[in-house]
């Protein structure tokens, strides 16, 4: 059939996203990079997806530190250290603020914002996904292998 064309004329934001991801993980794997960097691998991918990129993204990092921006709680879940990291507009200047999420219910509240549902439902439902990346990455650490 057809003929070939470029990767970004017939991939999906989201397969974009997974084609990085297994690109990065690969090479990660052979050149033994120490950090990698995914500026919002999410882009196009839902929340199933987001929390199996999560996980990938969690397993790269027993080898490598990883960073990773993302507007998905399903993929932020996963993190060992959570930043939210916003601009501030002051005096006609814009600054980058960043705030260390250390405790559960800051995680909590940044993971509803996330979804966009800030009442005692969304803390409910962000509470949720938390849980469910640390049950999997318990689960992934008791697998052998």
């Amino acid at each position: 059939g057809e003929p070939l064309k470029p990767l970004a004329k017939v991939a999906s934001g989201g397969e974009t996203s997974r084609i990085m991801l297994a690109l990065k993980t690969v090479l990660a794997l052979a050149d033994e990079t120490p950090t990698l960097i995914f500026d919002e691998i999410d882009q196009g991918i839902g929340g199933r997806i987001g929390a199996v990129v999560g996980e990938k993204l969690w397993s790269l990092s027993n080898r490598h530190q990883v960073m990773a921006v993302t507007h998905l709680p399903q993929l932020a879940s996963f993190a060992d250290k959570h930043y939210h990291v916003r601009k501030k507009v002051s005096n006609k200047r814009t600054q980058t603020v960043v705030t260390d999420l250390k405790s559960d219910d800051t995680r909590v509240a940044e993971l509803a914002e996330m979804l966009g549902a800030l009442g005692e439902t969304g803390k409910l439902s962000a509470r949720e996904i938390l849980e469910a990346a640390r049950t999997r990455k318990h689960d992934l650490t008791a697998e052998p292998g």
